[in-house]
């Protein structure tokens, strides 16, 4: 079944990890988030708002429509005076008309019907100039042959009906930048990044991360007796004795907000 964002056992999944330093580089490279006011919408156990901040963001507010997520995400912020969370949906946030200099979703529009709903509150919050960011994953990131590097490509060749739950939830690249621009924002070129994931001392801590589905909303779709075939699947494909590197790819989608004066980020 799906993943329950809700619910009390799936405490942490979103939580127990750090964004990795390759991340916010290539976020550097392309955006100055010091002093910023960013809103990181759908932001799960508050992952990337830890992450934002420590780019020198002067506040980042996370939304999320789950109780639990929020309260996971207080935990991976504690100590970061300049992030705030709220509850609310990506269409409702709550926030403020052109509060935002900046507004992120990762990992979220593939759980959307329509993303417009969403972009239309992204409108709404964004200040003139402001920076619309969408990080997701597309059909084409997805089904990547599996791999030590991409792991996840191996869950669709043992468990081939979870390529077709895979593939009605991941709207193609061209269908996300079709909706930008209908919403009224100005689309730049869209980037791809191979975002490591997490590194594993060991097959041992791998194998832990899947049997507890940490971050992975597709394994929810396993029993617990498919899930320990797919792990030894996956076990017995790693090289031994090598460090482990769980990689994703992902698509970065960029658009602005116009700004008369002619000015952006």
């Amino acid at each position: 079944m799906a993943i329950d964002f809700h619910a009390g056992s799936n405490q942490y999944s979103y939580a127990r990890r750090v964004a990795h330093a390759g991340w916010g580089n290539f976020i550097q490279q392309r955006v100055d988030a010091a002093g910023k006011a960013i809103a990181d919408i759908g932001c799960g156990g508050g992952i990337y708002s830890a992450a934002w901040a420590g780019l020198g963001a002067r506040q980042v507010t996370g939304v999320d429509f789950s109780a639990q997520m929020l309260q996971d995400a207080q935990e991976t912020v504690q100590g970061l005076t300049n992030v705030a969370f709220v509850q609310g949906d990506a269409a409702a946030t709550g926030l403020a008309d052109a509060s935002q200099d900046i507004v992120f979703a990762r990992a979220l529009i593939h759980h959307f019907d329509s993303p417009q709903p969403f972009l239309h509150e992204a409108w709404r919050i964004l200040a003139p100039g402001g920076l619309l960011l969408i990080q997701d994953r597309t059909p084409e990131d997805v089904f990547l042959p599996g791999s030590p590097e991409h792991m996840r490509g191996w869950f669709f060749d043992l468990f081939p009906p979870l390529a077709a739950i895979e593939r009605a939830r991941r709207p193609p690249r061209s269908a996300i930048e079709a909706a930008i621009t209908t919403a009224g924002f100005e689309l730049r070129p869209t980037t791809t990044l191979w975002e490591t994931r997490r590194e594993y001392a060991d097959s041992a801590a791998l194998a832990a991360d899947l049997r507890g589905r940490t971050g992975r909303s597709i394994l929810h779709e396993l029993s617990d007796e498919a899930l320990e075939q797919m792990i030894a699947y996956i076990l017995a494909r790693l090289p031994a004795g090598q460090p482990i590197v769980e990689n994703d790819r992902w698509t970065f989608w960029w658009a602005q907000k116009p700004d008369v004066a002619g000015n952006g980020l």
